[in-house]
């Protein structure tokens, strides 16, 4: 299983305050999958890719996770580059889209992709605390 993930919609899944420092959101994203990617049986083994719209103004590293950008920046970008990513994929249904944009969602599951939505995801990579929704 390949793991192609809408970076800013799994950060968003969440009001957490991440508008106020979006880069750090982004690293902590980016941290979360590499734990994820390296320690769990859901995902052991298999590749995982972040897709966001731009590069951040200093570099996110990871030693499990592929971080991606879409080519240039603009309005859907990102959603672009993910459908580019599963359309160039020779088995596009061993691919699982994490998103929850509707349009994105359509547009790879007619690839053959499946989708599995971001809040859920983002539960499952970095459970709420108490009291957060």
């Amino acid at each position: 299983m390949r793991w192609i993930v809408d970076g800013m919609n799994v950060i968003g899944s969440r009001p957490d305050g991440w508008w106020k420092d979006r880069h750090g959101a982004m690293v902590a994203l980016v941290d979360k999958l590499d734990r994820w990617a390296a320690d769990d049986r859901d995902a052991h083994g298999n590749a995982v890719t972040v897709v966001f719209e731009r590069p951040p103004s200093r570099p996110i590293r990871s030693s499990a996770v592929e971080v991606a950008y879409a080519p240039k920046a603009a309005a859907n970008s990102a959603d672009d580059e993910i459908v580019r990513l599963v359309q160039a994929d020779a088995q596009p249904d061993a691919i699982a889209v994490v998103t929850s944009d509707k349009a994105l969602t359509d547009r790879v599951r007619q690839l053959g992709a499946t989708v599995y939505p971001a809040e859920r995801f983002r539960s499952l990579i970095d459970p709420p605390t108490p009291g957060q929704a």
